[in-house]
Parts: structure tokens; sequence; C-alpha cells
């Protein structure tokens, strides 16, 4: 392991990959960088597998206790498939592809996550558990869905995204007189102090933090939902 002490602004440079690493700002204990990396090289965050794996053994339980042993069992048995694909894409340096499941009616929740994994494995425990879900690969997405008129009850957002992340999102969302009443939560595995973010109206409404625990999120999404429609 090569082991280096760099200052703001520094660059680490992997000159036969193409990839290069920059230090962008150095605060507390916390380490912001950049990578610069060719189309076809695949960059992950560690906290992804982690989030993933406790999505798809919550969403395991919630089945068995349906009484649906067997999809239980594929659920966990595609998790398994995931981490090996995933394994696989790194190595052949290809992309994930989408996944979509029909909607059921309920509360209505957007999911606003860039990892297409997570974002599947947590609408379906959505639905399981009654909630019609839509989901968005980004704020940019998210943002397009509710100019379209799309007014789910609330939003699950992700912090840490590509071309329009967590913050850019609650900014132009409650920018807009329009979108008002939309309930914003939080996702993240990193702090709302670090990230400037506000809670309340001008902000979120509530923060989660990864690796989610889906069944508290849909009790306290259930509990405002409630009060909402009182």
């Amino acid at each position: 392991m090569l082991v280096l002490s760099r200052s703001r602004n520094d660059k680490i440079v992997f000159p036969h990959l193409g990839i290069t690493v920059e230090i962008l700002n150095i605060a507390s204990n916390k380490v912001r960088v950049g990578i610069d990396a060719p189309p076809d090289v695949t960059v992950l965050r560690h906290e992804l597998a982690e989030n993933a794996a406790n999505l798809a053994l919550h969403l395991s339980q919630k089945l068995l206790q349906a009484n649906r042993s067997a999809d239980a069992e594929r659920t966990l048995q595609k998790a398994l498939d995931e981490f090996a694909a995933l394994e696989e894409r790194l190595a052949r340096r290809e992309q994930p592809a989408p996944a979509a499941e029909p909607p059921r009616s309920r509360g209505h929740a957007l999911i606003v996550e860039d990892n297409l994994n997570e974002s599947e494995l947590l609408a379906s425990y959505l639905r399981l558990s009654g909630f019609q879900v839509d989901t968005a690969r980004d704020g940019c997405d998210a943002l397009s869905l509710l100019e379209a008129e799309l007014r789910p009850d609330a939003i699950l957002l992700d912090m840490r995204m590509p071309r329009c992340d967590g913050p850019t999102t609650v900014s132009a969302i409650r920018a807009n007189p329009d979108f008002r009443d939309l309930k914003v939560y939080a996702i993240s595995g990193t702090s709302p102090d670090l990230l400037g973010v506000q809670r309340g109206p001008l902000g979120v409404d509530r923060w989660f933090p990864k690796p989610l625990n889906p069944e508290v999120l849909v009790r306290e999404l259930s509990l405002q939902l409630a009060a909402t429609s009182a």
C-alpha cells in the first residue's frame, strides 16, 4: 500500500489508467476528494454494498412475515446474484441495468437514488408495506417528474448523486411554490451539517442515516402521512 500526505488541491495521478484523484477540501476529520476516471471505469463508494445488503435482509424478513418464504429466498438469492454481478461488472467495466416493478396504491413515495440496486430494494420494501412508489436516478430526473405534475406524498432523497445531488435538489424544491407541501426525507451516510442542508420547511423534514433501517422509515413515513391527511 502506498501511503501519502496530501494538501488541498494536490493530485494523485495513475497515468497508465487515466485516473486522477484530487483533494478538494479538508475540514475537521473529513477529506473531500474528486476522482476523474475514463467512462469505462466504475467508481463506487464502500457503503453501497453494505446498505444494499441491509435492505435485502429487511425485505426478506418482510416477505417471511407475509408467509412468502419462496419470495424471501428469491430476494436473498437476487441480492447474492447482484453482488456477483457487481464483481463481474467491475471486472468488465459495465454499467448496471435498471429494473422496474408495477406500483400499488396507498401513500405515494418518490425514491431518488442513483444506485439502482438500493433503489429497487427500497422500492420493493415500500410496495410490500402498501405504498405506491416511483423512482428517479438523480435530482434532475426527480425535478423533471415534479414539473410533469407527479405529486408524491414524500420524496426519499439520497444526498450523494452525480449530475444533481441532494442539497441542490432540496434547494430547487423549496424555491418552487408549487412544491410547497412536499415532504422531503434525506437518506444519506453523510451528516446534514457536513452538507450544509437545513432541516425544516426550508430544507428536509427528516434525516435517515445509511445503512437505512426500512422499518423505521416505513413507521415514520406512515405516521407523517397519517398526520398530514388527518
